[in-house]
C-alpha cells in the first residue's frame, strides 16, 4: 500500500470476484448474440480488460472518451466528448463498461446520446457506484459493487491522471488532493 491510500474499499480479490460475477450474468444474457462494449475512457478501461477475458459471448470493443471532471475532485456538471465511436451501434446490442457511477451527469448524456443512433439494447455495466452523490438517476443493469461517498483511485481509478496502477480500489488521503 502506499502512503496517499487511506483505506482500501474493494480489493484485488474482491475485483476478480465481481469481474467474474457481471461477465457471468452478461454471458447468461447474451447467449448467442453479439454484444459491443463500450468503454469510457480513460477509467474504463482496467475494468474492461478483466471484464472483457471472461466474457465468452462473441464481441466487439469500442471506446470513448468522456469527462466531467478534469484535475478536480468534483464534476464540473459539464460534459465534454473528447472521442466518439468509431463503428455504427445501430440495431446492435450494446454495453456501456463504466469504472464508476457518481453523479450520473456524465452517463446520463453519454446513454442519451448512444440511443440516439438506435441500439437493439443499450445497457450499463460498472464496476462502483456511489448512489448518495447521484444528481441524475441512472439505472446500472450490471452493477459491481456500491460504495461510500469517498474519493477514490486505483483499479483505473485517478486523481489527476495518477494512481489507476493500483490493484486495488482505495479511498485516497485528502492531504495529497
Amino acid at each position: 500500500m502506499i502512503d496517499e491510500v487511506k483505506e482500501i474499499l474493494v480489493s484485488e480479490s474482491e475485483l476478480n470476484d465481481i469481474t467474474t460475477r457481471l461477465a457471468n450474468e452478461i454471458n447468461r444474457d447474451y447467449a448467442g448474440e453479439e454484444v459491443i462494449f463500450v468503454g469510457l475512457l480513460k477509467g474504463s478501461f482496467v475494468f474492461l480488460s478483466d471484464l472483457i477475458k471472461k466474457v465468452t459471448v462473441q464481441c466487439k470493443i469500442d471506446f470513448m472518451i468522456v469527462s466531467s471532471y478534469g484535475a478536480s475532485t468534483v464534476s464540473s456538471g459539464k460534459v465534454n466528448i473528447k472521442k466518439d465511436l468509431s463503428q455504427d451501434i445501430a440495431d446492435k446490442h450494446v454495453i456501456v463498461v463504466e469504472d464508476i457511477v457518481d453523479s450520473g451527469i456524465t452517463l446520463n448524456a453519454v446513454l442519451a446520446l448512444l440511443d440516439e443512433r438506435c441500439p437493439k439494447s443499450l445497457k450499463l455495466c460498472s464496476c462502483l457506484s456511489k448512489p448518495s452523490r447521484r444528481v441524475k438517476e441512472v439505472k446500472i443493469d450490471y452493477l459491481g459493487t456500491e460504495i461510500p461517498d469517498e474519493f477514490v483511485i486505483g483499479y483505473g481509478l485517478d486523481y489527476d491522471e495518477k494512481y489507476r496502477n493500483l490493484p486495488y480500489v482505495a479511498v485516497i488521503d485528502p492531504k495529497y488532493i
